[in-house]
């Protein structure tokens, strides 16, 4: 039996059987470490992020009395980006997903 090509095919509709779900943000987080001094890391969020001084400065000081700060979120090529900067600038940094 020949099948025409023009036969109607059948096909799963994904629209209807996935849930998809909004990808959660990434955030990037920075650690306190012994090593660099709280001006070079006020230094630096200035620099990679364009943070004001206070900005930056708040977010130091969470990293130095709270252990950690997060400092930016986004998608997670972003986050892998901005941890990546920070690595290179010494400073310990990790990302997540956003809770």
């Amino acid at each position: 039996m020949a099948v025409s090509p023009l036969a109607p095919i059948e096909t799963d509709d994904p629209s209807h059987k996935e849930d998809h779900k909004p990808d959660r943000p990434w955030i990037v987080l920075v650690w306190n470490d012994p090593i660099n001094l709280m001006s070079y890391v006020t230094m630096v969020f200035q620099k990679l992020f364009g943070y004001s001084l206070e900005k930056a400065t708040a977010l130091m000081l969470d990293v130095h009395q709270k252990g950690r700060a997060v400092v930016s979120s986004g998608p997670r090529e972003k986050a892998e980006f901005d941890v990546s900067r920070l690595h290179a600038h010494g400073l310990w940094a990790t990302m997540q997903h956003d809770v």
